[in-house]
Formats: structure tokens, sequence, C-alpha cells
């Protein structure tokens, strides 16, 4: 069995055993679909939400606590054994006061029960732990924020890709229809007396690497399709297909995309989100210094035989107030921390706001760059394409050898390739410019 049966036989069975290519969609219902289902933006939204649990949390700490206690004490001590029977409301003045009895007591067992309630009056710091939970809440917001235009940038680099797959399949299939017609070619001349066994042998060989080539682009597509449904979160070894050419509006008309992307950059919020939190960490330290006062009350039943017996009980309400007046140099150290982790902060969202101003512009001027490619690739193609057929005139004269044919068609067919890198490119470069810019997602929805 020659090379060229072996290749046909594994297209056939590439062609049986690949499975269908699915639905085709649109960049907007591809990125519709992978805002709802992606994996890593569900995470987002599951963080988000553990973030607004925490600020609940936060808040629960204006509320009362009350805590239910309940134990059992053996002792032989002598306060603790009068306290049992205080408790108890067992005390014996008649003997109880002994001497001998206090002194030295029998073992005594006693079963308490106390419900407690503690309400904060004056605390600063519950209000500045609910503010710093909010602003952590806020991050996770701008967190799933920059979540959804990554993988809006994903999605529309995924489609591209696609794209790309299909336009390099399509160019292995005509690569591999030239090959064999400059076979068929090469095998009449031959016949007619005018052409060499050598251009055969290698027209047949370029056939064999044009049939090569042709499996390799048939499974990148493959590839590239199953790419395109993981992105988008669809079931499991699922193929999609694309709709078309990506459209989006052209940004080349927008000159506000620098300012717009200080004010809608996702991560610029969560660099803002952290400068604020450093000045809450300030405030919180500053609180330290300050008293604080909580209100309490309980309720104690004591009994001496059973668990939540009840042989007396009694109750309590008061009101504590708690000031630390010196506590080493514990609070200015850490005042200082946070005072100087708040600068670093402010200087970290300085550094991002003039990276994102430099990606919008370097944003913009790839753009520029891959417009003026693009008409210099088309150029290219056209002049391939007229070289190509010039030298097919020439060989069927018998004027221009295999070899020249052969190389005008490599050159046409990376032409060809090269032609749809820099288109991608093209169609890449208006999306990473609203990507820099922050707005992506409302430019694909839109």
């Amino acid at each position: 069995m020659n090379n060229k049966a072996v290749l046909r036989i594994a297209c056939l069975l590439w062609a049986v055993a690949v499975p269908a290519f699915g639905e085709t969609v649109s960049l907007k219902e591809a990125v519709q679909r992978a805002l709802a289902n992606n994996h890593l933006l569900k995470a987002a939204a599951l963080e988000e939400g553990a973030a607004r649990e925490g600020v609940a949390g936060s808040k629960s700490r204006y509320l009362p606590r009350v805590s239910l206690e309940s134990g059992a004490l053996l002792s032989t001590t002598p306060s603790s054994v009068f306290m049992m029977k205080l408790d108890e409301g067992r005390i014996n003045p008649a003997s109880d006061f002994a001497a001998g009895k206090l002194n030295n007591p029998d073992p005594r067992g006693d079963f308490r029960t106390l419900v407690r309630l503690d309400q904060p009056l004056i605390d600063f710091n519950v209000a500045t732990g609910v503010k710093l939970a909010e602003k952590d809440a806020e991050t996770a917001q701008a967190a799933l924020r920059q979540a959804r235009e990554q993988v809006a940038f994903r999605v529309y680099l995924a489609y591209l890709e696609v794209r790309r797959a299909r336009a390099f399949r399509e160019i292995a299939d005509q690569a591999l229809a030239d090959a064999r017609e400059h076979l068929r070619l090469a095998q009449v001349r031959e016949r007619d007396g005018v052409g060499l066994k050598s251009d055969q042998l290698r027209a047949a060989t370029e056939v064999s690497e044009a049939e090569q080539a042709l499996v390799t682009a048939q499974n990148e597509v493959q590839l590239a399709r199953l790419r395109l449904n993981l992105v988008l979160g669809g079931p499991e070894g699922e193929a999609l297909d694309i709709g078309g050419v990506p459209q989006l509006s052209d940004p080349d008309q927008r000159q506000d995309l620098a300012a717009l992307a200080l004010k809608s950059r996702p991560d610029l919020a969560v660099a803002e989100q952290a400068v604020q939190k450093g000045e809450l960490a300030v405030r919180q330290a500053k609180n330290a210094y300050l008293p604080t006062v909580y209100a309490s009350a309980s309720y104690q039943v004591n009994d001496r035989d059973l668990p939540l017996g009840y042989d007396h009980d009694s109750w309590n309400v008061g009101v504590n107030l708690r000031w630390d007046i010196f506590d080493g140099t514990r609070r200015s150290h850490e005042k200082g921390r946070a005072e100087l982790s708040r600068q670093a902060a402010a200087e970290v969202l300085e550094d991002r706001r003039r990276e994102v101003g430099l990606q919008v512009t370097e944003a913009r001027l790839r753009r520029q760059e891959a417009a003026a490619r693009l008409v210099s690739a088309r150029g290219a193609l056209q002049a391939a394409q007229e070289g190509v057929r010039l030298v097919t005139l020439r060989f069927a004269g018998g004027l221009s050898s295999m070899v020249e044919l052969m190389d005008a068609e490599a050159t046409l067919n990376r032409s060809r390739a090269n032609l749809v890198e820099v288109e991608n490119a093209e169609l890449r470069s208006a999306a990473q410019l609203y990507h820099a810019s922050g707005v992506l997602v409302t430019e694909v929805l839109r």
C-alpha cells in the first residue's frame, strides 16, 4: 500500500471518527452564552455572593448576642463549694458556717445553666468593619465585571481562531487541488514526450505533502470549534461553528476611549477599592484609642442533682465601659502600618492608571499597524496570484520548470495564509482596543 492510499484512508477515518460540528452561533450569541455558562464567571459570581454574605455578617454585630451555657462542676475547694450552695439556695446558717465545714468541705457537685445577652452600645469598630465588608463586596463586584470582560475577549479570540482554522483548511483544500493539477500536467507532458520523469515525481511528492497538510488543517478546525465551546461553557465534547466574520463598531471613530477606560476598567475599580479600604484600615486603627461600651444581661439556674434542673435562679443586668489606656506601642505601630499600606495602595492605583492609558494608546497604534499590514497583505496576494498565472502559462508552453511553478504556488499559499493572519489581527485589534477601554462586553452586546 503506497503513501497516497494510506493518507486517503486516514482522511476517511477522520471523517467517521470526528463528531458533528454542532450548531452555528454568532459572536453576540457566543458572548451571551459565555456570560451565562462560563465556569470561571460562575465562580466569580459566587465569590461576589460570598462577599455580600460578609457584609450581612458584619452588620449583625449591631444586634445582641445571646448564648446558652450549661455545665457541671465537682469540687472540694472551700470557696467553690460555698458558692455552689449559695447559688442553689441551700445555705444552712446553722451548719454551713461551722469552721470545719467551711475549711474542709465534702466533695460537692453543681449543675449550672446560664443564658447571657451582650449588646454593643458604643463600638466604633463595628461601623468600620461594616464599611470594610462593603468595600470587599464592591471589590468582588468589580472583579466579576473584570472576569466578564476577560471572558468576552476570550470568546472573541476563540471565534477568530475558528475563522482562522477554517480559512487555513480552505487554503489546504486549494493547495491540494493545485498539486493534483500539477501532477496531471506533469503526467500529460511526460506522455507527450516533452516532460521529465523528475517533474512527475516532484508533483506526486507535492500531492502527498498537500494531503498531509489538509489532514492537519481539518484537525485544527475541529479543535478550534471544541475550544470555542469550552469557553462558552457548553456541554463537554460538543463543537460549535461560527456564523460569519465578527463585527464591532469602528473604534477609530471613538476619541473618548482613553477617558472611558479610566471610568470603566474594572481593574482600576479594584485598585480604587484597595485605596478606600486602606483609608478605612487607618480609621480602624485610630478607633483602637477610643473606649467601648457594652450592655449585658444574664439569667442563671443552678441545681445540685440534675442538668438543666432548678434549685435556685438569679439574674443580673449591667453596662461595661472598657478603655485601653496603655498597651505599649502596639496601637501606634498598627496605625503606622495601616497608613503605609494605604499609601502603597495609592501608588499602585496611580501606576495602574498610567498603565491603562498606555494600553489604550498601544491598542490604537496596533490597530493602525494592522490596517497598514492588511493593505500590504492584499497587494502581496494579488502579486502572488499574478505570478502563479504567468508561471503556469510558461510551464504549459515549456518555458518554465516544475520547480519554478511549485515555488510560485508555495509563495501564493504563504500569501493566502498571511492574509488570513493579518485579517484576524485587524479584527482582533478592534476587540483589543475596546477591551483595553473596559467596554468590550457593552460593544459586543450592543
